[in-house]
């Protein structure tokens, strides 16, 4: 196997066949300078019959840790990686054919550090990434609709550089998502210049208002919210997304859809606790 150009790093917890399905994707890819940090979190040995699946196909790297913290693992991913490009595809994702392909024809430019798309739903049409169809630059003001961490590829050496994910942030905190958001502003304002490609599509189950999705919102929110805090260049960025919540929210009230009304009540309230957050959350 030739020197990784990827280095791909996958948090993985409570899931099995969706990994090997993942792992199906990353091998049609059909790319010899790839390798997979696999970093699991499980207290069992789920995972060990479908890595040894791919162990003479794939160059697999078996990680162990004992804390349920997504950017915990990731970052421990990411001091094991060798490859030039890493990225964090979650362990429920599929990567289309092709997909590293056009990642690395981007990353021939050599001033460009930072390249996201959009999710594609499996059944069709875009999750996130459904708020920007242009391509382009991405600044402190767009990066609310360019990001999503297992889309996100960067340059190891800047993703070294910026210490990774914030820790205090991501899933396993109290400050739950947002933190892909957190990582590329941080980039932009080191200097490093990234880009959003709409057709960089990686496929991931889209878990809008459902009640899983309702039982995080107020985690997401908060985390957004963090962030929001953090990097929005002024009210003109951040405003719009407390408005939005609330007028979903009265558009399910006069629906009189519950679900949709507690999912945007939580989304509200986690931004507002986010965005009002005085320190740094421990």
């Amino acid at each position: 196997m030739a020197e990784p150009g990827f280095s791909l790093i996958v948090a993985t917890r409570g899931r099995d066949a969706d990994v090997g399905v993942l792992l199906d994707s990353l091998l049609a890819q059909g790319r010899d300078d790839l390798e997979v940090i696999v970093v699991d979190q499980n207290d069992d040995d789920r995972l060990g019959p479908i890595l040894a699946r791919f162990a003479d196909r794939l160059a697999i790297a078996h990680l162990r840790s004992d804390r349920a913290h997504a950017n915990h693992a990731r970052n421990l991913g990411l001091r094991r990686a060798r490859g030039g490009i890493v990225a964090f595809p979650d362990d429920d994702c599929i990567l289309p054919p092709g997909v590293l392909d056009r990642v690395a024809a981007a990353f021939a430019d050599p001033t460009l550090a930072v390249l996201t798309g959009p999710a594609a739903s499996p059944e069709g049409g875009l999750g996130s990434g459904r708020w920007r169809t242009d391509g382009g630059a991405i600044t402190l003001a767009n990066l609310w609709t360019s990001v999503i961490e297992f889309n996100l590829f960067l340059r190891r050496d800047v993703a070294v550089a910026l210490s990774g994910f914030d820790e205090r942030m991501g899933p396993g905190t109290p400050w739950g998502s947002a933190e892909g958001n957190d990582l590329v502003a941080r980039a932009i304002r080191a200097g490093h210049r990234a880009r959003y490609d709409p057709d960089l599509r990686i496929i991931h189950p889209d878990k809008r208002l459902t009640p899983v999705a309702v039982e995080r919102a107020r985690l997401y929110g908060a985390g957004l919210g963090v962030a929001l805090r953090r990097h929005a260049p002024g009210i003109g960025v951040w405003l719009p997304f407390f408005i939005r919540p609330l007028g979903g929210l009265v558009l399910a009230a006069l629906k009189r859809n519950h679900l949709q009304v507690a999912y945007y009540l939580a989304t509200f309230r986690g931004r507002i606790a986010g965005f009002r957050a005085r320190e740094a959350p421990p």
